[in-house]
């Protein structure tokens, strides 16, 4: 046979079925929450709660999804001269998200954040996303959904673009996952139910570790073998998901002290907010199905009532001042005043002032004060 006549071997073709599996998984996530919203409202109320399956599922899937791109970069580097930034610039971006997730481990350890952050983060929790304006922290995720879900993708498909964005040493995902990137836009932009933005931050972190997984895959050489990779990772990401909820759910040492200090300081406060409601007529200053932080409460409702009352009298019993300053509880998180109007056709209408109690996770229901949780009822009665 002539040296012309010899054929170079075919490249066999990339492998979908990861990508449809991505796809089908991270879609499937959506559908199944959606489920669970409009037929069990009560267990999707638990379910998006800190420290459940969900977000420690979001914590691990951006976690993973960090250590993948680090050895994207690695082997970015080993098989060509272009410097990984981009990969190794992902993976710190996908630590920061998985760390921001859990607020630094803050329930975790119970420690006090610094004072910045218990006054200009509303959710009082050492975490930056949330100290920025809501249109900032919008407009960041739409740019980063679109951005690197969907137009680096279109750029990768097209030869030219392609062969520029593999010169400066940018790794753009799949094309193939694009539509899971496009569904998380239109939740988020949507927003169709209370707390849709769980959703979005699970479906996202999905979205950046199974992009990380077949570009592993890609770099390797090995893209017609992509299902297993990202079927293992999800598996790993669900599992230990379950794990950590299931030990945040474990008892932790309770102090008869801080217990004693939390009862105290929770039944303070429904001193004070009785008080206020006296000086309204006898109506509570609460609105009705309003849940709020104490000190968000106070911020936008303007109740400076609260630091001269029974309250604010406990710091000459000990109580430290930053803590009262903060209406924080003895594990250092918020305690939270609900107002909570059922049906029309119970009649009925239940205050009470709680906090997330000795393990520093919210076992109430919108209704009752359960679990660990410190709390006490300012009212459970009939409305006249």
């Amino acid at each position: 046979m002539s040296r012309s006549s010899k054929r170079k071997p075919e490249a066999r073709p990339a492998d979908l079925k990861g990508a449809v599996f991505a796809n089908a998984l991270i879609l499937g996530c959506l559908a199944f929450i959606a489920a669970l919203q409009a037929t069990d409202a009560d267990l999707y109320y638990a379910s998006l709660q800190e420290d459940e399956h969900l977000e420690w599922s979001t914590f691990w899937a951006f976690a993973v999804a960090g250590a993948v791109s680090v050895f994207v970069g690695l082997r970015q580097r080993r098989s060509s001269a272009v410097l990984p930034w981009f990969s190794l610039g992902l993976a710190l971006f996908c630590v920061f998200v998985a760390l921001e997730e859990i607020s630094w481990g803050q329930r975790l350890l119970g420690y006090r954040p610094p004072v910045y952050f218990l006054e200009h983060n509303f959710q009082q929790e050492f975490n930056v996303h949330n100290i920025f304006d809501t249109d900032i922290r919008v407009f960041v995720l739409h740019s980063v959904i679109l951005g690197y879900g969907v137009l680096l993708p279109v750029l990768g498909s097209i030869e030219s673009t392609r062969k520029w964005l593999d010169r400066y040493g940018i790794i753009a995902p799949d094309k193939w996952l694009i539509p899971s990137f496009v569904a998380t836009f239109a939740l988020y932009a949507w927003y169709p139910w209370k707390y849709s933005g769980e959703t979005v931050e699970l479906m996202l972190g999905l979205g950046f570790l199974f992009a990380t997984v077949i570009s592993m895959q890609r770099l390797r050489g090995d893209e017609t073998r992509t299902l297993l990779p990202v079927a293992g990772t999800a598996l790993l990401v669900f599992t230990l998901g379950l794990a950590n909820a299931v030990a945040a759910r474990g008892s932790r040492a309770v102090s008869p002290e801080l217990l004693e200090a939390a009862e105290a300081e929770a039944q303070a406060l429904k001193v004070d907010f009785i008080a206020m409601a006296l000086e309204n007529d006898g109506y509570p200053v609460t609105n009705c199905n309003l849940h709020k932080r104490v000190y968000s409460f106070e911020r936008k409702y303007e109740a400076p009532y609260l630091y001269k009352g029974r309250y604010a009298g406990l710091v000459e019993r000990g109580m430290p001042e930053e803590r009262a300053s903060f209406f924080l509880d003895p594990w250092n998180s918020p305690y939270w005043i609900r107002d909570r109007c059922l049906d029309e056709d119970t009649n009925k209408r239940v205050i009470f002032v709680y906090s997330f109690g000795p393990n520093r996770r919210r076992d109430s229901s919108p209704f009752e004060v359960l679990g660990d949780d410190v709390g006490v009822y300012l009212y459970r009665y009939d409305k006249p």
